[in-house]
């Protein structure tokens, strides 16, 4: 057995898995390295995939031609489509999954990946060796160690890999330490040894390492709670799912449960604060703002007299369930004595406690937009190491650097997403120009462009741009061709049937729209709030002839039709706007300017700009402390 590869990616969870495929895919020979073949792609936290702005991702994800929404329709056990109030633009899918399901579903794709091969171990060190030149201009970096490149890794087990890139996506596992009440344990998660001595190895390259904290609620034991006492929550049974390929969810559909804490709760876990490592010292790192603990909960919003908790399933075969809403690092029986004050879990059995997990991540803004280092060259980073919350982000920043690091062997150009044309780009854009100061977490807030960034049309955005540079199959394009044909054949048709007021007014008043004055072309009435294409379709029989000819995707398609005709002079606006700020991203300054000589520019300008080095204008905007004048002093250079 040979251990030289093209593209090595340092740990198996959902940046791994999606970075190790990509590349494999893209032909690059490529190794994913895991602790334990067991726990690939595996659910620390919620066993649920999306979620609001998340669900945009892995359908970003999909349309690309990565897996990770394919594998969520196939191990299902609810689904529901979020913010159906709203507009489309915050209509966002999630799905509860199986877990051990999601684990062995993923594991049989990566088994079957041409160019790819597995490896069970710890990587312990980065090994770099000098490169022939350099440009890095990196703060930490000195002249000794600024002109270095990867050339392998060892592992604990004394096998030397070579390769020109490595990905690292290792997750909470650098020095990861988990707390529990004053309790404290070295591990990656609950029964899992850490990684030790490869962050220390990373950092010397001059790479910046910090700390961050993320916790996960404890799991119970079914048998032991009262459902009659808290509220059911089904999911939907439509045709909603991740993937724009495959078939439709196969396994049993299961409920959530609702329930809420109380003052005696609140009470009980008051007295158990001291022992908190969040407030008694024990825990100096920063956490999730917007995944608060349940102490954290207690202690910010000290007015509430209850909480809301989401009781959901592991799986389909299985007891356990995750309790969503108490994320906790409090001693053990502070937890169960408090949640048995819940009259739901009076009987209450768990089959092991919430606990806190400290980690390494390493300065984002020490990367392109490509996620390879500045510092060191062919290393890229992915995940959670990048100081990002969540399966959805990591399994993003996971695709994008495996298909970077493939293009790198390549010799070709980096693969950089913008933000108008998916989260994803958003999502590295903001770590790479802004960096992080708290586990970042993707929201549809963070989108200047949401109404383009749409959870029904990422096939329109991203697959025949993902064809083109050999991700997405032939058969993927195929199918958005068809898809994008129908869409266009329906939107023709709407905008060129005249529709006569006699014939359709009475069917308008039952629908409790407007009556017409005269006639209209349909294009109008589908843009009525009141109406779609399916109760039109009632009203015209001729619209219904048309709607009942699509064989393929119906529903999918006669949506993703209806948004694009409801929302066009939304979305033609936005794009009119896009365009004018992507001339700002065609301006290309790096290299071009030494920051700190300029003293035209704010004191903050030029220390923001000297660190991060904007690929263009429009990053250097986008940059805190970089204010228009300071952008306006660089165009007025630029034209000289």
């Amino acid at each position: 057995m040979e251990f030289n590869y093209d593209v090595i990616v340092v740990g198996a969870g959902h940046a791994g898995c999606e970075a190790a495929t990509a590349a494999a895919k893209l032909g690059a020979k490529t190794c994913l390295i895991t602790m334990d073949m067991n726990k690939i792609a595996q659910m620390s936290c919620n066993p649920a995939i999306g979620g609001i702005a998340k669900g945009q991702i892995v359908r970003e994800i999909d349309a690309l031609g990565g897996h990770t929404g394919e594998v969520t329709d196939a191990t299902a056990i609810q689904f529901r489509m979020l913010n159906r109030s709203k507009g489309p633009a915050m209509w966002s899918p999630r799905a509860q999954c199986d877990r051990a399901k999601f684990i062995w579903t993923w594991r049989e794709i990566l088994e079957n990946t041409e160019n790819l091969s597995i490896w069970q171990d710890q990587v312990v060190e980065l090994l770099t060796e000098k490169s022939q030149t350099s440009h890095v201009k990196m703060p930490n970096v000195t002249r000794e160690n600024a002109k270095r490149h990867v050339c392998g890794l060892r592992t604990m087990q004394g096998v030397i890999f070579k390769a020109p890139c490595v990905i690292i996506t290792a997750g909470t596992f650098l020095n990861g330490l988990m707390h529990i009440g004053r309790t404290k344990i070295p591990g990656g998660r609950c029964a899992e040894l850490p990684s030790l001595h490869l962050s220390e190895s990373i950092a010397a390259q001059g790479i910046t390492v910090g700390r961050m904290k993320t916790g996960t609620p404890v799991r119970i034991d079914g048998r032991s709670v009262d459902f009659s006492l808290m509220q059911r929550q089904d999911g939907e049974a439509n045709f909603h799912k991740f993937s724009y390929m495959g078939e439709p969810r196969q396994l049993p559909q299961l409920p959530c449960w609702i329930t809420y804490t109380n003052e005696a709760v609140h009470e009980r876990l008051r007295a158990a604060l001291p022992d908190s490592p969040l407030y008694n010292g024990q825990i100096q790192s920063i956490g999730p703002r917007y995944c608060p603990s349940i102490e954290t909960k207690l202690v910010t919003f000290s007015e509430r007299s209850e909480h809301q908790l989401f009781l959901e399933p592991e799986g389909s075969s299985t007891r356990e369930l995750y309790l969503n809403g108490f994320s906790s690092s409090l001693p053990i029986d502070a937890q169960i004595e408090a949640l048995k004050l819940i009259p739901a879990f009076r009987n209450l059995q768990i089959y092991r406690p919430g606990y806190a997990i400290e980690y390494d991540y390493f300065d984002p803004t020490q990367l392109r937009h490509s996620l390879e280092s500045k510092i060191v060259d062919g290393l890229f980073m992915a995940g959670q190491v990048n100081g990002t919350t969540g399966y959805e982000e990591a399994a993003g920043q996971g695709l994008v650097a495996g298909v970077n690091a493939a293009r790198k062997i390549a010799g070709q150009e980096p693969f950089v997403m913008r933000r108008d044309e998916s989260y994803i780009g958003v999502l590295i854009d903001d770590l790479v120009t802004k960096g992080v100061d708290e586990p970042y977490r993707m929201f549809t807030s963070r989108a200047e462009y949401r109404i383009l960034l749409r959870q029904d049309d990422a096939d329109a955005r991203l697959t025949e741009r993902s064809y083109e540079m050999g991700l997405a199959s032939r058969e993927r394009y195929e199918h958005w061709l068809r898809k994008k044909q129908t869409i266009s054949e329906i939107e023709n048709f709407c905008s060129t049937f005249s529709v006569k007021a006699a014939l359709i007014n009475p069917g308008l008043k039952a629908l409790g729209s407007e009556e017409l004055q005269r006639g209209c072309k349909l294009i109008d009435l589908v843009m009525r709030p009141q109406l779609t294409l399916s109760n039109l379709a009632t009203l015209i029989p001729t619209l219904s002839d048309k709607l009942n000819s699509i064989k393929d995707r119906r529903d999918e398609i006669i949506e993703a039709a209806e948004v694009r005709m409801k929302y066009s002079g939304y979305i033609r606006r936005e794009k009119e706007i896009a365009e004018k700020i992507q001339r700002l991203e065609n301006i290309r300054i790096k290299g071009h300017f030494n920051y700190e000589d300029i003293k035209s520019l704010s004191t903050e300008a030029r220390q923001k700009l000297a660190k991060i080095d904007p690929e263009t204008m429009a990053q250097a905007s986008r940059i805190p402390g970089v204010s228009p004048s300071d952008i306006n002093v660089l165009l007025v250079m630029m034209n000289r």
